[in-house]
């Protein structure tokens, strides 16, 4: 989809977009190439194409996620999709300037990375580094900025915040609220959140090793999620885009992600339903 698309341009939006479809200049080969009678008279966006194709080449994500208001940053998906992290923190509150991060976890569509306070957090510095784009769920106005503000440093990686990605078709409320709206369900861990999993933190604090266990359960189910999330919203767009699926240029799906991710920890029952009853 990503070589379909115009709008990352200057001066061209979605209406003009579409128009340059319906005069079947569809993707960027067909200006470059002049393949299209129409191409001729866009000689003034040519260089910007080409310029374009050569961003792809080098996997300059930011290139466009910088050009493309948020609602459209689902394009760069599957071009980018193997570089990417899902990405979610667990915090003990919400950011007063007492409250820290609990645990991060980090997912790539194949390999989960857990970090947890007080043993490895530090780790994360060095291992996001290997991500040229960031997919979170509200990020922007949490994840990213309570993760910089700790560690003292900036996340310099394009970022994909679903919010804004599934409210453009619809969808909205908290992440729970999203994936029960899609069908997605949590098993032991449906009822948990966010507050809950400050509880868990205390309880682990208490000395319930287990209660880390359903943490890291519940914030990797928060990454692991992430990822069917947006390959539905990517799908949806497609769906709605005016523009014959045919056309459409896309990456194939990758064959690892054909596989059941295996979340390496259990959530704990007798720990859930003891806060459920000391603190609901």
């Amino acid at each position: 989809m990503l070589r379909n698309t115009f709008i990352h341009l200057p001066h061209i939006g979605l209406v003009t977009e579409r128009r340059l479809w319906q005069k079947g200049v569809t993707n960027w080969r067909d200006v470059i190439d002049d393949k299209n009678e129409y191409a001729g008279q866009l000689q003034h966006i040519k260089h910007l194409l080409s310029l374009s194709e050569h961003k792809l080449r080098r996997h300059d994500v930011r290139f466009f996620v910088d050009r493309l208001r948020p609602d459209q940053h689902w394009r760069v998906f599957p071009e980018f999709r193997d570089e990417c992290a899902y990405l979610d923190i667990e915090t003990t509150g919400l950011g007063s300037p007492n409250d820290h991060i609990t645990t991060i976890s980090l997912f790539d569509g194949k390999n989960i990375h857990c970090y947890v306070h007080g043993k490895n957090l530090d780790q994360f510095k060095k291992d996001i580094k290997r991500y040229k784009l960031l997919i979170t769920y509200n990020g922007k106005c949490f994840d990213v900025p309570f993760i910089e503000r700790e560690f003292g440093i900036h996340l310099s990686q394009a970022h994909l915040d679903l919010r804004f990605i599934l409210k453009s078709i619809g969808i909205s409320g908290g992440l729970k609220s999203c994936e029960h709206q899609l069908g997605l369900t949590r098993g032991d861990l449906d009822g948990v959140d966010g507050y809950f999993a400050v509880l868990l933190w205390r309880d682990y604090q208490g000395g319930n090793k287990k209660a880390l266990d359903t943490l890291l359960a519940y914030n990797i189910e928060d990454t692991v999620n992430l990822e069917k999330l947006m390959a539905y919203a990517y799908a949806k767009k497609l769906d709605d885009m005016p523009l014959d699926r045919e056309l459409i240029i896309s990456k194939p799906t990758t064959e690892k992600r054909k596989k059941q991710v295996k979340i390496p920890y259990k959530p704990d029952n007798s720990t859930i339903e003891k806060i459920k009853k000391k603190y609901y």
